[in-house]
């Protein structure tokens, strides 16, 4: 009786330890396939407990380090400083961001326009004069105004007709300072849209210190004459 109460008593705990195991192996199963689902296409929201907060550092380690930073530096386009250039002087500069070129590029422009005034007036003013001293009108006298101070045209040196010569003289050289200073003006111009345009070429080139410019003196020897030469000897590197 004892010995079927003791087999009994062993049978019950083996199938007592044999729930235990496989219990525990399908605890096991849910939660590794809680991990392995949730990372791949459920919800995190659908793991509790322990799991989701060991999913939760690694989505956002993901969310991290897909941030793409989107700054690209400055690199002016060479044709498009050009034509804003023409549009508007000096804009080329500012497109490149070359503000101290400003004041050397507006004060040449103000230099030319000076000139151009100027030498127009002078040569408006000559004209009048040989006009008016050319033709038989005696209402017409502009060329009395401007005689030099303390000249008629009685004690001018040389008579009226030397005066009228001078005013001639005048006339052609004030036109022609006039339109040289048109011509200076407009190769200005172009100047300041080469210097947008190569300037723009040149925003990124490399002036670091690995570029080295070395001059020394050289001596320069002739196979088929004794005597040597001396000169200077330039070598880049970079």
């Amino acid at each position: 009786m004892a010995s079927n109460h003791h087999q009994k008593l062993k049978k019950n705990f083996l199938i007592y330890c044999f729930l235990i195991l496989v219990a525990g192996y399908g605890y096991s199963q849910t939660i590794t396939g809680g991990v392995i689902t949730a990372s791949d296409s459920l919800n995190i929201s659908e793991v509790t407990g322990p799991v989701s907060r060991a999913i939760q550092p690694f989505n956002d380690t993901l969310v991290f380090d897909t941030i793409v930073d989107t700054k690209r530096e400055f690199k002016p386009d060479p044709m498009k400083s050009v034509w804003l250039g023409a549009i508007f002087p000096g804009y080329g500069q500012i497109y490149n961001r070359k503000y101290w070129k400003l004041p050397i590029v507006y004060g040449g422009f103000l230099g030319f326009a000076y000139a151009i005034s100027w030498n127009n007036s002078r040569y408006t003013s000559y004209k009048n004069a040989y006009i008016d001293i050319s033709d038989n009108d005696e209402t017409t006298n502009y060329h009395i105004k401007i005689l030099p101070r303390g000249y008629t045209l009685q004690n001018y040196p040389g008579g009226v007709t030397t005066y009228q010569a001078r005013l001639k003289t005048g006339m052609d050289q004030f036109r022609r300072y006039r339109d040289l200073s048109v011509i200076l003006s407009v190769g200005y111009y172009t100047l300041v849209l080469l210097d947008a345009f190569v300037d723009a070429h040149l925003y990124d080139f490399d002036i670091s210190q690995d570029l080295v410019l070395n001059v020394a003196p050289a001596r320069i020897e002739y196979e088929q004459n004794p005597r040597s030469a001396y000169g200077l000897q330039c070598s880049i590197r970079f």
